[in-house]
């Protein structure tokens, strides 16, 4: 039977990578040239595929404006197939919702051009691919995905491994999300360059081609064959028309076409077998020998991941609904700024830029977006926050007196939650319009403060400490005057909020205290070393470990928060430990314990290590990396000159918090080395959880038969999770995106602090001496114990990871109430993921998904929102008619529900 050779022409496209953004920019510009020239001269170069991202075409655009027309011309031919990505994102470093708003941006971009996103599920080259993608796409209307890893061994600049060890024997396969949802999954079986520059010499063409179309059957489940034309950074194959008749020429038995993926799947699906293998959830490259997973490109560049959480956090959890919220009372919504400012981040997660496997010049421009994106985001927060504000009513507060300043705690996550927060109050303030700066200035300073204490809404004195911050220049910017400076006297407040409703606030206000009013029964959350509070009971031993009780269980977790130091070797993909070596901790080291706070509502006790840690690795690594010896045959070990690494952990107890918050702040003078935090759980289990992309991923701590790589290391977002059926430990953190379950008998979890290497690794030498990482961080994880109810313990995680948001106000007859509720969700295993609003019809959109593996029921309490509720799909399409406050979920189902005008 006659056989087709699709071969789709492309080019995959790194943004940024072994070179600066902007030498790629005009790469670019010479390519995107060229192909625009090539389809003007040359009819039968009938198709191209622009990666599956669509931020290309801005990036072109930029620079080349007035090409805009023979472009959009082009793609309404449906020559040049666009989307369905804004970028080629790393899956497993970015959020759910950034994943989300990656395809919608995407689908947008296309609308543009009055086309459809190209409906492939493009991953070329992401370093795994999550486990909902095709629970994502189908909801997208994409049933297809195309890949490159994950499912089969690569190694040293992408070789393919033609082993057994394959989840699957034909190059295409079902793939099924946890909750059944399944699509045609195609693997790249030979990279997504086996059909690059092809020859136009008949016999260079021949044995060109009887090469790869061999290549092609081992893996092909039918006579459709596919050949990528392109490769990384690949120039425009212009004579590709004149290479395929060469082909047709030569092989009476094959057809070969200029193809598109449309053609390609079409013609695939009426040809594969019906009963292709089906592979389910994360591909991790769970069945390879690990060295190739690139996972530990989670922990290169741990200050990026953490820049990430934060401005992925302020977007999708604080900026997305308090503006949502405000809308709700008249605020026009944005979505002109949240386009721009979700671009200017998502710039940050192609990923060859979030995985930190760059070269140096990239990464420091990324913080510079990190920056943008942040400002962005706090823009509209503090817009939003100000509009919702203006509108409460304080004037219960009047009767308290005439020194009386109120303000506002906004809860933003989907959870009712208390906290301990911040906020400084502008207690006077004088504008420069007033007199001269300097004499404003000295006046301000000579002002007497009164003592303040803060109180509830119904006049109740709430614990606080109230420092005196001095004064302060700052300026309004009115929309309809000039600039308005000024100086201020500030006071700073922490106080322990009341429960504070979910997508609701709450108002306080700091009073002159008359009375000098004592609380009573005044408690202490310390006793000496030990720290204590109705949930948990925490003792800190001489080496700074600590051993932790869950009361509501009464287990004992022991030796907590233990650091670990070893070599590290490899690069910016793959961790290497030195061959031999063992792995030195902070268990025999004395520790310095101090208490640094002692309030009724939380304590505070700073531990400090002084640790001697190697140098560095010795002289033959640099050898080594200039002669590409590939990290598992080096020799190299770290040096016995070693360095005095001063470690700050910071063990912080809420009176009402559930867990035991972590501060570890170091300056890393040394190099070639990884930095671990250790949590021993003792939990028989032979799996664990893990935070993901809308699911807690379930994993096995074992590793396959196939495995040797010693390290196992994983992908988490929030948290990662070990329990038994009666209790567990959740460890959450911000931005530490990397942990392992140690095979060590006590199924301890570590948690990446810091990775410290030298080179980019892959093809060539790349030397990065800036992810080295030198310099002062900072990492903050939160331990909470659990008892049956695994999921309070994974909202505790999530919550971990949102602050609450604050606002001076002043006293004024308003319409909103002072206490306020707009959303209450409940049920089963319900993760609250966002809420916002569309920017078709400008509706509510509220997203949650099923986190356990059961049917659960998703239970609107309570909603202040109007508009009838309806059922969408990820794009934010309304599927289904008028529903109620009960909506069933599948097991892992991830729900979006609209809320009409």
């Amino acid at each position: 039977m006659k056989k087709t050779a699709h071969i789709i022409s492309h080019t995959h496209w790194d943004r940024e990578w072994y070179l600066p953004y902007e030498t790629h920019h005009m790469m670019l510009i010479k390519t995107m040239d060229t192909l625009l020239d090539t389809f003007e001269n040359d009819p039968e170069f009938k198709y191209y595929h622009l990666d599956g991202q669509t931020v290309l075409l801005e990036d072109y655009l930029e620079v080349r404006p007035e090409r805009k027309e023979l472009l959009e011309k082009v793609i309404k031919e449906g020559r040049l197939n666009i989307g369905p990505w804004y970028v080629l994102q790393d899956e497993f470093l970015t959020s759910s919702e950034s994943n989300v708003r990656n395809l919608q941006y995407g689908h947008k971009d296309a609308s543009k051009y009055g086309v459809n996103a190209c409906k492939i599920g493009y991953f070329p080259d992401s370093f795994g691919n999550m486990g909902q993608a095709p629970q994502i796409l189908k909801q997208a209307g994409i049933d297809t995905a195309a890949f490159g890893r994950g499912v089969k061994p690569t190694g040293f600049n992408n070789e393919v491994s033609s082993d057994d060890k394959f989840e699957s024997p034909y190059s295409e396969m079902y793939w099924e999300s946890p909750d059944g949802s399944k699509i045609l999954g195609i693997l790249f079986a030979n990279w997504y360059c086996n059909g690059m520059e092809v020859p136009i010499d008949e016999k260079e063409a021949k044995e060109y081609w009887n090469k790869r179309i061999d290549d092609a059957v081992k893996f092909a489940s039918c006579d459709q064959l596919l050949f990528m034309n392109g490769c990384d950074h690949q120039p425009i194959q212009t004579d590709l028309s004149q290479a395929i008749k060469v082909a047709n020429n030569i092989y009476q038995d094959i057809e070969f076409i200029h193809s598109n993926f449309e053609d390609y799947v079409k013609n695939l699906k009426e040809k594969m077998p019906k009963d292709l293998q089906i592979i389910k959830g994360e591909l991790r490259s769970q069945q390879t020998d690990g060295w190739y997973t690139l996972v530990n490109t989670a922990s290169s560049r741990v200050y990026l991941k953490q820049w990430n959480q934060l401005c992925q956090t302020l977007f999708e959890k604080i900026a997305e609904p308090i503006a949502t919220m405000a809308s709700n009372f008249g605020y026009k919504y944005p979505h002109h700024l949240f386009e721009y400012g979700w671009k200017s981040l998502m710039k940050n997660h192609p990923h060859d830029s979030i995985c930190g496997c760059s070269v140096d010049e990239v990464h420091r421009e990324m913080v510079a977006r990190f920056d943008k994106a942040k400002d962005i985001a706090k823009y509209i927060i503090n817009e939003s926050l100000e509009y919702i504000a203006n509108k409460i009513n304080t004037l219960k507060f009047k009767q308290l007196g005439e020194n009386v300043y109120p303000f506002i705690i906004v809860n933003t996550s989907g959870y009712n939650r208390c906290s301990v927060v911040e906020i400084e109050i502008d207690i006077a303030r004088k504008y420069f319009r007033e007199g001269h700066p300097n004499l404003i200035a000295k006046e301000m300073k000579k002002i007497q403060l009164p003592k303040y204490k803060v109180v509830d809404i119904n006049g109740n004195k709430i614990d606080a400490k109230i420092i005196d911050m001095g004064i302060r220049f700052g300026y309004d910017l009115p929309d309809d005057k000039f600039r308005q400076p000024y100086y201020a006297r500030y006071v700073k407040l922490e106080l322990e909020t009341n429960d504070i409703k979910s997508f609701g606030w709450d108002t306080y206000a700091l009073v002159e205290d008359k009375e000098n009013s004592i609380l009573e029964n005044k408690t202490s959350l310390i006793n000496n070393n030990i720290l204590e509070n109705e949930n948990i009971r925490v003792e800190i031993k001489e080496n700074g470990s600590v051993d932790l009780i869950d009361k509501s269980t009464g287990r004992t977790f022991k030796d907590l928060c233990i650091y670990e130091n070893s070599g590290d070797i490899g690069n910016e993909y793959i961790h290497m430990k030195p061959i031999g070596e063992e792995p030195i901790t902070t268990k025999e080291i004395k520790a310095n314990i101090e208490i640094k706070e002692d309030l009724e509502y939380k304590a505070v006790i700073e531990i400090t290590h002084k640790w001697d840690i190697p140098k560095s690795a010795n002289e033959l690594l640099q050898e080594e990396v200039e002669e590409v010896l590939e990290f598992k045959h080096r020799k190299s070990q770290r040096l016995e000159e070693t360095l005095e690494m001063e470690i700050k952990t910071t063990l912080v107890l809420e009176r009402k918090g559930k867990g035991l918050k972590i501060i570890s702040e170091f300056n890393n003078i040394c190099k070639d080395h990884r930095m671990r935090m250790l949590f021993s759980t003792d939990i028989e289990s032979n799996v664990h959880y893990a935070d993901s992309i809308f699911e807690v991923a379930k994993r096995n701590n074992s590793v396959d038969k196939a495995w040797q790589n010693p390290s196992n290391c994983q992908h988490q977002h929030a948290f990662v999770n070990i329990h038994n059926d009666d209790y567990g430990l959740t460890i959450a953190n911000k931005g530490l995106n990397e942990y392992e379950i140690l095979n060590d008998g006590r199924n301890t979890i570590a948690v990446t602090l810091i990775r410290s290497v030298s080179e980019l690794g892959d093809w060539g030498v790349f030397e990065t001496p800036e992810a080295q990482c030198l310099g002062n961080h900072k990492a903050e994880i939160e331990v909470i114990p659990h008892g049956k109810n695994i999921y309070d313990s994974y909202k505790e995680a999530h919550i971990f990871q949102i602050p609450m948001i604050t606002k001076e106000m002043s006293i004024q007859n308003k319409e909103l109430d002072c206490e306020n509720g707009l959303l209450e969700l409940d049920g089963y295993g319900i993760m609250c993921s966002t809420l916002k609003l569309d920017d078709k019809k400008g509706n509510k959109i509220l997203r949650v998904y099923n986190a356990s593996d059961k049917s659960t029921e998703l239970d609107i309490k309570i909603c202040k929102f109007k508009g009838e509720k309806y059922i969408s799909n990820i794009l934010e399409e309304q599927t289904q008619n008028n529903i109620d406050n009960k909506v069933n979920l599948r097991q892992s189902e991830i729900l979006t529900i609209g809320i009409g005008k």
